[in-house]
């Protein structure tokens, strides 16, 4: 096996992969879900039903109108209640479809197994089944999947680091599903003509090397076909499965400040993606379900659950078992970088992969007190920035301060924060730096493009001209 590449920084947080032993069970007894339209990167869907409309399971609910957009289906078989506004997660306004659920689950009856013979056809596929990056960034596959000319990868690395503490829903379906991961690895390479994978692993999972290479092995020997898939451990340290850390450690490739994967040769794909492609290609489901994890303290039962897209995650804890306690902190995804909700009627979208629901021992925030210079954030930041002065600027406004921190650059993973002695709200403050840089870049575009105009249309230029020409 060759050797990987270490990228500097990272830290180490406790794994607390509680539920890592523990099959998915399959939940459907929810009254009603509530599926928002917009759960990708880019544009909302375009609803297509109205208030009493019978809907199917894999029934198109939301219409992609723009090549940013991805379609939404229906994940349960029911009556449409009603549709309007909710605020997300992210506390933003977006169009929901709320479906009561008639618990049949009735497939739609036009639902068939795709028939590709063409890359065309195969990113038709990717986009109208509704799939997104599974890792929880959402952004549209077949965009993804449709490089610019002349920067084709040769590279496709599939992750399935899982370095989040608490997450195990991807670490479940390499354990029951690696037939499937292998499918859509092998489509994405004959379509996308990428001629090696690299599939990596944080070296706390020992069984994934197994798995996958029993996996091949089965097929070598049904097939004798053999494929250029290397299966590497990488070294347990978060945040292995950033984008930019997994393609250093697995390549040794660096993509260069403000440039993609794509830059570099290389794609990037999360496991539980890939899997999709494999199961919808032989099952012609769309992307209606998603597994999760729920763990926490708060929790009567931990464990891996396959839910129905838009179930809302209060049902999910109630079906799943309950809680012991009363809940004082509900996260949507890891406890490093997901999104702590101020509520749990939320419905569960593409993006998760976990759901953690904590008790009051685990949830007392630390008062913030100044920094004392040790330098902590620097040496744990795996993208080489400065997160004290890119939080100082923030503080201040200072909008040349955050360009010159570079702080568009960061990922957002949390180390800082994690280590920061003085308990700074370093993230925080790092995502706020990148709203004010947004607001403020776009604010000057507006008053440079009205300077510009204001000065195309005053009065007397024309006649100022033709007097300089005599």
């Amino acid at each position: 096996m060759k050797p990987v590449h270490a990228f500097l920084g990272g830290v180490h947080p406790k794994p607390n992969k509680n539920t890592d032993v523990l099959p998915s069970i399959r939940l459907n007894d929810f009254p009603e879900v509530e599926i928002l339209l917009q759960q990708h990167i880019g544009p909302p869907c375009a609803c297509v039903v109205a208030p009493g409309d019978y809907v199917y399971v894999g029934q198109l609910i939301g219409k992609a109108e723009h090549p940013m957009a991805v379609p939404i289906h229906s994940s349960v078989s029911g009556t449409v209640k009603e549709i309007h506004y909710v605020v997300s997660a992210i506390g933003a306004p977006v169009e929901s479809v709320r479906i009561e659920s008639d618990m049949k689950f009735n497939m739609l009856p036009s639902l068939s197994c795709p028939v590709i013979n063409s890359k065309e056809e195969f990113l038709a596929m990717v986009r109208s089944c509704g799939l997104v990056g599974l890792g929880g960034a959402t952004f549209p596959t077949h965009i993804k999947l449709s490089p610019p000319k002349g920067k084709e990868p040769d590279l496709l690395l599939i992750n399935a680091a899982e370095c989040e503490p608490y997450i195990t829903s991807d670490y479940r379906l390499i354990c029951e599903h690696p037939d499937q991961v292998i499918d859509g690895i092998l489509a994405v390479m004959k379509w996308i003509d990428i001629p090696r994978t690299i599939i990596g692993f944080e070296d706390n999972k020992p069984f994934v090397q197994k798995i996958f290479s029993h996996e091949l092995g089965k097929r070598v020997f049904k097939t004798g076909e053999k494929s250029d898939i290397q299966i590497r451990s990488l070294k347990t340290k978060y945040p292995q499965g950033a984008e930019k850390m997994l393609i250093y450690s697995l390549s040794g490739r660096k993509v260069p400040t403000g440039k993609l994967p794509h830059d570099v040769r290389v794609l990037v794909m999360n496991v539980t993606t890939v899997c999709f492609i494999g199961r919808y290609m032989k099952e012609g489901v769309p992307l209606v379900r998603k597994r999760i994890t729920l763990d926490g303290s708060a929790l009567n039962t931990p464990g891996n659950f396959n839910v129905p897209i838009g179930a809302k995650i209060k049902d999910v804890i109630a079906a799943a078992g309950g809680t012991r306690e009363e809940p004082r902190k509900i996260i949507m995804g890891g406890p490093m970088m997901g999104v702590a909700l101020d509520r749990d009627d939320c419905g569960i979208i593409k993006a998760n992969n976990a759901i953690l629901v904590f008790g009051s021992k685990e949830t007392k925030i630390p008062a913030e007190s100044p920094c004392i210079r040790c330098g902590r954030c620097v040496a744990a930041c795996p993208m080489n920035l400065m997160p004290t002065g890119i939080d100082q600027s923030t503080r201040a406004r200072d909008l040349n301060g955050l360009e010159f921190f570079h702080v568009m650059d960061c990922i957002e993973c949390g180390c800082c924060t994690y280590v920061c002695p003085a308990k700074r709200f370093l993230t925080q403050s790092i995502k706020n730096g990148k709203v004010f840089v947004k607001a403020e870049n776009a604010r000057l575009e507006r008053e440079k493009q009205l300077v510009t105009s204001l000065a195309g249309s005053l009065p007397g230029k024309e006649g100022q001209s033709g007097k300089q020409d005599q």
